[in-house]
């Protein structure tokens, strides 16, 4: 960030690199890091409230205050860490306005730590330009941080806009711009709906995670993490109180009908946060990419409930073209990690047989990659599931509704037919009696 003749636009500008310095100024965080969001918050409070001090309202009563702060690690000499930060804006969009801010997390991944600086003052300035001259369009805030600066340099993949301003603006969907977009892979956001990073949820976890489609939560989700989580949390290799639950949103499974409904996203997010639940939106569509992108932050055992399905997918070798090894390597990346598949079986319906990892129908030739993992016990079943529950299918509800016909209610928790009703999500349609009430 480099200025010349800044006196009427920059009042200050301070740089504390000494740790000793910066917890002089801001306090010593709670975690004990220094390049975390936590940091940045304090940063940005303490110097926009001295501003506020230092230059008296009445004698500046036509100027829109702002700070900006940024705490930053770039790469290291070994290159042995990935450079990364935290940046933000808190400001005035009137003169005497209440504050709002504007807080992003960054990936450097130049290979240079003076490009990665570089990199960090590009996005300072566009992060700087969007907060008081795009405020208005959120959507166009995000693609302006991209100005003069290509995406295989910097990867935005954490977005915050709070204040009154932003009183409307709904986290999560800027949250799904960022993958949509290609700004980054993972986005995450918990139950009160406020965006999460992964470096400070997932640090040290032991990650549980369920893919689908959740469109909608029907009983046998609910069934698949409890059993799911009952087994996992029995394991010896697994802390039972640093246990951390993931439902998984493909942007795939969100692209099905077509472009991406935001309404329709919106639904199956509310439900999950509803029930208490944290969830991902991912760009990847193969699993190893996912547990490759959750070990950068743990190295604790995952687990990855599963579907007969999804886990037919998951050994079909044509999904595996890209990589030379092909499956194989696929799946030394997943075995490498401490990973564990737990397998929910599937029964069509109530006459038909009951799959599971002992009769699943995959190519002779993948038979031994089959039963390589079922030895070492990287994939077990699931057998303490409710067999009441097993011939439910989310795609039959989500026809039920939208149809209007009776009996969907059955397929969901208690809960979840209620908010359906009470909201109408999904295109539900209340009766004439229901409207009437």
């Amino acid at each position: 960030f480099r200025v010349g003749g800044a006196s009427g636009t920059i009042a200050n500008t301070l740089s504390a690199y000494d740790k000793e310095v910066s917890d002089a100024v801001y306090g010593r965080d709670n975690s004990g890091r220094y390049v975390c969001k936590s940091r940045l918050e304090k940063m940005l409070k303490h110097e926009y409230n001295l501003l506020q001090k230092r230059l008296k309202a009445d004698k500046n009563s036509y100027r829109r205050f702002f700070s900006f702060a940024n705490t930053v690690a770039t790469i290291n000499y070994q290159k042995t860490f990935v450079g990364h930060g935290w940046l933000g804006v808190r400001f005035q969009l009137h003169p005497n306005a209440p504050a709002n801010e504007m807080i992003i997390h960054v990936r450097l991944h130049d290979n240079d730590s003076t490009l990665q600086q570089e990199a960090v003052g590009i996005v300072g300035v566009n992060l700087l330009y969007a907060c008081f001259y795009y405020y208005d369009n959120p959507k166009e805030m995000l693609l302006s941080l991209y100005d003069d600066i290509d995406k295989d340099r910097v990867e935005v993949d954490m977005v915050q806009l709070i204040g009154p301003y932003f009183e409307e603006v709904d986290n999560r969907l800027l949250s799904l711009q960022l993958v949509k977009n290609g700004m980054t892979k993972v986005v995450m956001f918990g139950p009160d709906g406020q965006n999460l990073h992964p470096s400070e949820t997932l640090y040290k976890k032991n990650i549980l995670a369920l893919r689908g489609s959740f469109r909608p939560v029907t009983k046998v989700n609910i069934d698949m993490i409890k059993t799911g989580f009952s087994m996992f949390s029995k394991d010896k290799k697994v802390n039972d109180k640093n246990i951390l639950v993931l439902f998984e949103i493909t942007l795939n499974n969100l692209r099905a009908s077509g472009d991406i409904d935001e309404q329709d996203f919106l639904d199956r997010a509310n439900i999950l946060c509803s029930l208490g639940q944290t969830v991902v939106i991912s760009g990847y569509q193969k699993y190893y990419k996912l547990v490759e992108h959750f070990s950068q932050y743990t190295k604790a055992r995952m687990g990855l409930i599963m579907g007969i399905d999804n886990f037919v997918s998951l050994l079909d070798p044509k999904y595996y073209k890209n990589l030379s090894g092909g499956i194989l390597e696929a799946m030394g990346i997943m075995m490498m990690r401490d990973l564990k598949i737990y397998l929910y079986p599937l029964q069509e319906s109530k006459d038909s047989e009951l799959i599971t990892s002992k009769n699943v129908k995959v190519h002779p030739r993948l038979k031994p990659l089959l039963d390589y993992m079922i030895t070492y016990n990287r994939v077990v079943d699931i057998e303490d599931y409710d067999p009441s529950v097993l011939t439910i299918f989310s795609t039959q509800a989500l026809a039920m509704i939208k149809e209007g016909k009776a009996g969907w209610e059955k397929m969901l928790p208690e809960y979840v037919d209620s908010m359906i009703k009470e909201k109408r999500l999904f295109g539900y349609k209340p009766k004439r009696a229901e409207r009437a009430r």
